[in-house]
C-alpha cells in the first residue's frame, strides 16, 4: 500500500518573518511523502527572494494579487496535486510527527473528509489557542466555539480533550483535508475573503455526507492574529458578515429566516453596548456587516453553486445557545456547556 502524498500549503502575504521563523519546523516534518508549498498572495516584501535563496526545495506558487485567504488558497491549490492538503498558517510551529497521526486517522476512515491537530498557544503552550483549540463546534444560533475555547477564554490543556472525535469544523490555521473533496465542494467560498470560511467549508462537507474530526495526537503551536489584529474593524466586519452568510447558505430556509433575524437583534445589542462603552469602531463595523450581508442576500448571492444537501446528523453541533450558557448560566468551559445535562 503506497503512502499518500501530503502537500503542506502555506498561504503567504508579506510574511517573510513568519517564514523565516517557522518554515524550518515544517520542512523538518518526519512524514516522508510530503511536499512543502508556499502560495504567495502577491507579497510586496522579500518573501519570494528569501524562499528562493534559503529554501530551494520549497515549491512556490505565485498568485497575481492578494486574493485573501479563501480565493488565495483556491487559486493556489489549482496548481497542486496530492492526496491530502494541509492548509497551514505561516505563523504555526509544527512538531516533528504532527502529520503522522492525521494521515493514519484519515486513511483508516474514508468517511472523514477533514481533520485538525490540537492547537496550543505559541506564547503560552499550556493553553489552547483561540483559532480552533482541540476542535471546533457551532451552537444553534451560529456562534462558533471550540473544545478548550469559549469566546475569548482559553482553557489550560490538561489532556481533557485528547480523544479523536467528530467535531463541526476544523481550524483554517491547520486544516488537513482530502484534496479531491476540497475541489469537489468548490473549495473555500471566495466571497468570505477571510474569517469563518473554514467553518462554512466544513458545514458543506458534513452536508455532503462526510465527517470532520479532531486529531489531538497531532500538536501544533499557533501565534494567531498574524494578518489582522484582534479588534481590527475589518476583522469585526468580516466575522459578523461571514457568519450570517454561512447560516443563510447552509441552514434549511425556515431555520435560516428565524435564526438570522434573531442574530440581527443579538448583534444590535452587542453593538449598542459597545457604543455606550465608547467603542464606536466596533459599532460601525457590525452595522456595516449587516448591510453587507443584506447586499449579498439580495444582490450578490449565487444559486445552485453547491451540491444538493443531505439530511445528515451534524456532529459538533450544540442544540442550544452557547451565549446563554456562558453569559447567563456562568458556564466557562467546553465540558460544562456541552454536557447534555446542562
Amino acid at each position: 500500500m503506497s503512502t499518500p502524498l501530503v502537500s503542506i500549503v502555506i498561504l503567504n502575504w508579506n510574511g517573510r518573518n513568519f517564514l523565516q521563523k517557522f518554515l524550518p519546523f515544517v520542512v523538518a516534518t518526519t512524514y516522508n511523502n510530503k511536499e512543502v508549498v508556499v502560495v504567495d498572495n502577491a507579497s510586496t516584501d522579500d518573501s519570494i527572494a528569501y524562499l528562493q535563496q534559503h529554501w530551494p526545495t520549497v515549491r512556490i506558487v505565485q498568485n497575481e494579487a492578494n486574493f485573501g485567504f479563501a480565493q488565495g488558497y483556491n487559486e493556489g491549490l489549482k496548481h497542486i496535486q496530492a492526496d491530502y492538503y494541509v492548509l497551514l498558517n505561516s505563523d504555526v510551529e509544527v512538531t516533528p510527527n504532527w502529520l503522522n497521526a492525521m494521515v493514519e486517522l484519515m486513511e483508516k476512515d474514508r468517511t472523514i473528509g477533514a481533520c485538525q491537530p490540537k492547537l496550543l498557544q505559541y506564547d503560552n503552550r499550556t493553553l489552547f489557542e483561540y483559532a480552533g483549540g482541540a476542535g471546533g463546534w457551532l451552537d444553534h444560533l451560529g456562534y462558533p466555539f471550540a473544545r478548550g475555547r469559549i469566546f475569548d477564554v482559553c482553557e489550560k490543556d490538561e489532556g481533557q480533550y485528547d480523544t479523536a472525535e467528530p467535531i463541526f469544523w476544523a481550524s483554517g490555521a491547520a486544516m488537513f483535508v482530502r484534496a479531491n473533496l476540497y475541489h469537489a465542494l468548490g473549495g473555500l467560498d471566495e466571497y468570505f475573503f477571510a474569517h469563518q470560511e473554514e467553518i462554512d467549508f466544513c458545514w458543506r462537507l458534513q452536508l455532503a455526507g462526510y465527517k470532520v474530526f479532531a486529531c489531538p495526537q497531532s500538536i501544533v503551536y499557533h501565534v494567531g492574529g498574524g494578518t489582522l489584529p484582534k479588534g481590527n474593524a475589518r476583522k469585526v466586519l468580516l466575522n459578523f458578515r461571514n457568519n450570517l452568510v454561512m447560516m443563510a447558505k447552509n441552514l434549511p430556509r425556515y431555520e435560516a429566516i428565524w435564526k438570522i433575524s434573531y442574530r440581527f437583534v443579538l448583534d444590535y445589542v452587542s453593538a449598542f453596548k459597545s457604543l455606550l462603552a465608547g467603542e464606536k469602531t466596533y459599532y460601525r463595523s457590525v452595522m456595516k456587516a449587516h448591510g453587507a450581508f443584506l447586499k449579498w442576500l439580495f444582490v450578490i448571492r449565487k444559486k445552485g453553486l453547491f451540491p444538493p444537501k443531505k439530511k445528515n446528523e451534524l456532529h459538533g453541533y450544540l442544540h442550544k445557545s452557547v451565549v446563554w450558557s456562558y453569559f447567563v448560566k456562568g458556564k466557562k468551559t467546553f465540558t460544562e456547556i456541552v454536557d447534555n445535562k446542562a
